[in-house]
């Protein structure tokens, strides 16, 4: 070990010793004022790639800002896209616990039944006001796009392949089919 620290203080001694013996060659090649120049321009070049190493480190600090502030911007979105939807729908939610505490009154049926329907069609604005639309089915062609069919039956009243009841509705969200219509099909 003792020999390698030896060699290397050597080299280190030697390339120190060459760069001095260069340094003279450069004195005696050109000029004291060529030489100055090239220290002048030397430095201001260090100056220079400082500078730019500092603005690389600011914007490189600036990106990653942006990128953390984006990122919370896409959570809060995911977090609350939503938001809108859910308060109009909490004065439902309201309206169906006023007709439920009606209903425990005697005699009141027919007003409860009148309200229920007020509150359903509250519920299909809201739906139809957020781009929610129901599928039309009924005694339509057989479309897998729009509808899933859970029963097949032989009916001579319907031509092949038609809609002869719709099971449960099918509704879209703007372009987009959320629930296929469950429908019957003649054979």
């Amino acid at each position: 070990m003792g020999g390698e620290m030896n060699g290397k203080l050597k080299s280190d001694e030697t390339a120190k010793s060459d760069l001095e013996s260069n340094n003279e060659e450069l004195k005696e090649q050109f000029g004291k004022n060529e030489i100055d120049e090239l220290k002048d321009r030397l430095q201001a070049l260090k100056t220079d790639c400082d500078e730019i190493t500092n603005k690389y480190f600011r914007i490189s600090a600036d990106f990653q800002n942006y990128k953390k502030r984006i990122e919370k911007e896409k959570s809060d979105i995911y977090n609350f896209a939503n938001e809108k939807l859910i308060v109009e729908l909490i004065p439902i939610v309201d309206n169906l616990e006023r007709a439920l505490n009606s209903s425990k009154d005697e005699g009141q049926g027919e007003l409860i039944l009148k309200g229920v329907e007020m509150i359903y069609q509250q519920f299909l604005e809201i739906l139809k006001k957020n781009g929610v639309a129901e599928i039309s089915s009924d005694e339509k062609t057989f479309d897998p796009n729009y509808h899933h069919a859970v029963m097949q039956v032989e009916d001579t009243n319907y031509e092949s392949n038609m809609v002869i009841e719709v099971l449960q509705k099918g509704y879209m969200l703007k372009e987009k089919v959320i629930r296929p219509s469950m429908v019957k099909v003649s054979n």
